[in-house]
């Protein structure tokens, strides 16, 4: 899958965005936290039209102020980006944060959203759920230790440990950040995200009334099964599905997910 790289200007910042263009039904997809367009592009099926925005202070997106740092202004500007395209309704969905703005914007802007397909998703309603634990736990290391030492407290951690066990590839996802460049931004981001919600209530999921796809993994501490389960439970009609955990076989969690996504979006 081919994706130009074009820029759009919020608040003095040049976003990155990416479109693979073509005929096909499009797609607003959303990276993970510290992540980029290469994730969503390495997870939506081919055949169809992918859009994805770099959030603020993720690949070549620039930071700005990272107290802005929060899924209401990403999926602000995904909105603005929808708006900016004239594409609007569309289907929205994400992995992980990217779950969380594609939630946040179909009850916020539901003029813009048509279907919802959220992989692996780290929140329900709650803010600073204790799932993502971890990943505030580095943060607070990489803002107050050269990235090092981080990395070696953080390696005799309990944290460490109990991932090394049950979630090895959270384990790598996190031991990445490191080295994630800029280092201040990836704390801020860390700490930021970790704290965050999406901002909608039980009763506003209830509300929903379009097509949903929720695609939840097991051995993932991060994003566990459950928090997959309660999702779907809440919004009327989705369609709840479970892929190969990445722990296990990455390539088969990935054509799990092609499969998954590419029927529900030839159904829209």
């Amino acid at each position: 899958m081919s994706l130009q790289r074009h820029t759009m200007q919020r608040d003095g910042l040049d976003l990155a965005w990416y479109d693979t263009g073509g005929p096909g039904v499009p797609v607003v997809f959303q990276h993970g936290l510290c992540g980029d367009a290469r994730q969503t592009a390495e997870a939506c099926p081919l055949g169809h039209r992918l859009i994805t925005l770099e959030c603020r202070g993720h690949g070549a997106s620039q930071p700005g102020n990272p107290d802005q740092f929060s899924i209401k202004t990403f999926a602000d500007d995904i909105a603005a980006l929808i708006e900016q395209l004239t594409l609007g309704p569309l289907i929205v969905g994400g992995i992980s944060m990217g779950a969380a703005i594609a939630t946040r914007l179909a009850v916020t802007r539901p003029e813009l959203v048509r279907a919802l397909a959220l992989v692996r998703p780290a929140w329900v309603t709650e803010a600073a759920p204790p799932n993502l634990q971890p990943n505030a736990e580095v943060g607070a290391l990489l803002s107050r230790l050269p990235p090092d030492a981080a990395r070696e407290a953080f390696a005799a951690s309990s944290t460490h440990a109990r991932l090394a066990a049950d979630a090895p590839d959270n384990l790598v996802s996190l031991l990445s950040f490191f080295q994630r460049e800029p280092i201040a931004i990836t704390a801020a981001l860390l700490q930021a995200i970790a704290a965050d919600g999406p901002g909608v209530t039980e009763a506003d999921l209830a509300r929903l009334n379009i097509p949903a796809l929720v695609i939840g993994t097991g051995q993932d501490a991060i994003h566990p099964w459950t928090m997959a389960e309660q999702l779907a439970a809440l919004i009327p009609g989705a369609n709840l599905r479970q892929a190969t955990p990445k722990a296990i076989d990455k390539s088969r969690y990935l054509a799990d997910l092609h499969s998954a996504l590419g029927a529900f979006f030839e159904d829209i």
